[in-house]
């Protein structure tokens, strides 16, 4: 009885590790953000959550379906994950992301079309890049940086904003940096990805050049921070807390020639700063504190 509890227990920790349950959460908040960020909350909550929910549920069954089908890269990159030390069996995996997939459809369904339309997109853009599109150079690394920008669209067309300049800015914000923090973790784990015969953007034109790439596309998502405040969409508050943000990243995007590993942690730590100067400008516009 008390060696099945020990089992029980982990397989449970294992489904848990699955999900990524900080990365599940933090898709959700910056969906919780979208909205926010498109319309300080002039629509009605059950959207927003329902929203966050989806959200929470369908980066869980994406994280896991990952797992599933990258088994055998993590057996070198990752051999402490779930799935390689014997947590969770595959078909563990393979069963339980199906089922987190269907909490996320139901709950899109009372979203607004466009809300809809995105987690179809992302649902087939997710199911594409496990299958097709991560090996490829460059290709798997757009989508998962458009899947990360999507959220804050998600969020935005839950509350039926999905036009809101500020809310597109953030989007494209947001998959630019995260595009260049995948070059840079595909630069870490450059190892077992060849290993696996994967054809990496490292791989393909070499660390240095990768990196460069990664470096442009970031200096792009810098130079697109100082829109919502050169359009007038939000004031000195938003200035005066997105400036240190891009600082962090830029300092994480010099940091990523010598220490790929740290640099992408700092990388999203800036991209989170930049996202809380956009809530921060959408307080002091409506008011709410400032």
């Amino acid at each position: 009885m008390a060696s099945g509890g020990r089992e029980r227990t982990a397989t449970f920790r294992g489904l848990l590790e699955l999900t990524r349950p900080g990365n599940a959460v933090a898709a959700g908040v910056l969906t919780f953000t979208g909205a926010f960020v498109a319309s300080g909350f002039g629509s009605g909550p059950v959207a927003v959550v329902a929203a966050v929910l989806a959200t929470v549920f369908a980066t869980g069954a994406g994280n896991a379906i990952n797992d599933y089908f990258d088994r055998e890269i993590d057996r070198i990159n990752r051999p402490d994950r779930p799935i390689p030390r014997g947590a969770v069996s595959p078909r563990g995996a393979l069963v339980f992301s199906v089922v987190l997939f269907l909490g996320a459809v139901v709950a899109a369904l009372v979203l607004p079309l466009a809300a809809i339309a995105i987690a179809v997109a992302n649902l087939l853009a997710l199911l594409a890049y496990t299958e097709l599109f991560k090996g490829l150079p460059g290709v798997g690394n757009v989508v998962v940086a458009y899947l990360t920008g999507s959220t804050f669209l998600f969020g935005a067309a839950a509350v039926g904003r999905l036009g809101d300049p500020a809310a597109l800015v953030l989007f494209a914000l947001a998959a630019l940096a995260t595009l260049t923090r995948e070059i840079v973790k595909d630069v870490e784990d450059i190892a077992g990805d060849r290993e696996e015969g994967l054809r990496t953007l490292p791989i393909v034109v070499g660390e240095p050049t990768a990196l460069r790439i990664g470096a442009v596309v970031l200096l792009v998502a810098v130079a697109a921070s100082a829109l919502p405040y050169v359009m007038g969409t939000f004031g000195l508050v938003y200035l005066l807390l997105v400036v240190p943000a891009d600082g962090v990243m830029l300092a994480a995007l010099r940091q990523s020639f010598d220490r790929p590993s740290i640099a992408q942690q700092r990388l999203k730590r800036g991209m989170f700063l930049a996202t809380a100067a956009f809530v921060a400008g959408r307080v002091a516009e409506t008011g709410l504190v400032f």
